[in-house]
């Protein structure tokens, strides 16, 4: 009989894990890419009117009803004034309290 040694080959194990690595890589990376993109803001000017001054900033309420925080501001209740304006905000919040 002869026998035969045989050795595990350890360039495949290092191959299988460079596979592995780089599926967790990439996913790791689309899952930022995909945070980064949902959490950047999408700033459009719009025209509000103040519904109250606080510490924190100036709130507007939007023309399609939406309340947000505009920042520092010199006006008073009640008045008109051109902004910017988060669009994403206003997105998530219509689908946190949706009307129908």
């Amino acid at each position: 009989m002869s026998a035969i040694n045989r050795q595990p080959k350890k360039s495949s194990d290092k191959r299988s894990l460079l596979i592995v690595s780089g599926i967790l890589a990439s996913i790791g990376i689309s899952l930022f890419a995909y945070l980064m993109f949902y959490t950047a803001p999408e700033e459009v000017t719009e025209r509000v009117e103040i519904i109250a001054v606080t510490d924190e900033g100036c709130i507007a309420e939007t023309m399609d009803g939406f309340a947000v925080n505009i920042g520092e501001c010199n006006a008073q209740e009640g008045d008109f004034i051109v902004a910017l304006v988060d669009q994403k905000t206003k997105e998530r919040a219509a689908a946190m309290n949706p009307t129908n």
